[in-house]
């Protein structure tokens, strides 16, 4: 199982989702049906930001001086029995002059579920990896969205 919290550290985001909580709480409650059978809880934040920060988180943590889509930062702690994952940030102007060719909410959902995916340990340094990984993705994101 999954939870989700949801911090909104840019107010434009709720322009395009009136209720990020109650978003990501369906979310999260699609994908503990369809997607994941483990009882053990495995939390994770997801920050919605700004350009601007990740541009700070970036080069802070990455030593990349300029915006990214998303982040996740992953941490490996035990809390009692659930496991916190981590945090993933993602920024709101590049989801959304993606989602001028697509939806907001595609694009919203393909980059929290790619980050929840490096959390979890995958990673697409190598071809292989990077298949792997956008197999497991696109299987995610079509469980949550029919």
């Amino acid at each position: 199982m999954i939870k989700i919290h949801v911090v909104v550290d840019f107010p434009e985001w709720k322009k395009k989702i009136k209720d990020p909580k109650n978003y990501f709480k369906i979310k999260q409650r699609k994908f503990n049906t369809y997607i994941n059978s483990s009882k053990k809880i495995n939390e994770f934040t997801v920050f919605l930001t700004n350009s601007l920060k990740m541009k700070k988180l970036n080069n802070k943590f990455r030593k990349v001086n300029r915006p990214t889509d998303v982040l996740s930062f992953p941490l490996n702690i035990k809390l009692k029995s659930n496991n916190y994952l981590g945090d993933i940030a993602i920024s709101y102007e590049i989801i959304n002059e993606r989602s001028k060719k697509s939806f907001f909410d595609y694009e919203l959902d393909k980059m929290w579920i790619h980050g929840y995916l490096h959390l979890r340990g995958h990673d697409h340094i190598k071809h292989k990896d990077f298949q792997k990984m956008s197999k497991k993705e696109n299987l995610i994101f079509k469980q949550l969205n029919f």
